[in-house]
């Protein structure tokens, strides 16, 4: 259950930082507009990447877990097969 929540709290999380690069992206644009049309479009760009850094992020998190699972898994078959090798070897 524990993984489960973890999974869950983590995909929220991803999902608030897309919702929040996308209404931070256009309240940046409306903010810079009254400046020039070329520095809003380029302190969006710098804001989306800066934002992108941290979805990136949370998702690499997600990523390192679930592989961290399947080597779990692939340790505990390995070690099976190894005992059962001993068992027919001393037989």
């Amino acid at each position: 259950m524990k993984e489960d929540s973890f999974y869950r709290v983590l995909n929220f999380l991803v999902g608030a930082s897309w919702a929040f690069i996308l209404l931070g992206a256009a309240l940046t644009f409306k903010f810079f507009i009254f400046f020039n049309l070329l520095t809003a479009i380029f302190a969006t760009f710098i804001y989306i990447f800066f934002s992108l850094f941290f979805v990136l992020l949370l998702d690499a998190f997600i990523v390192n877990k679930q592989r961290l699972n399947e080597t779990k898994k692939q340790t505990k078959l390995l070690e099976l097969i190894a005992s059962k090798l001993e068992k027919k070897e001393l037989d």
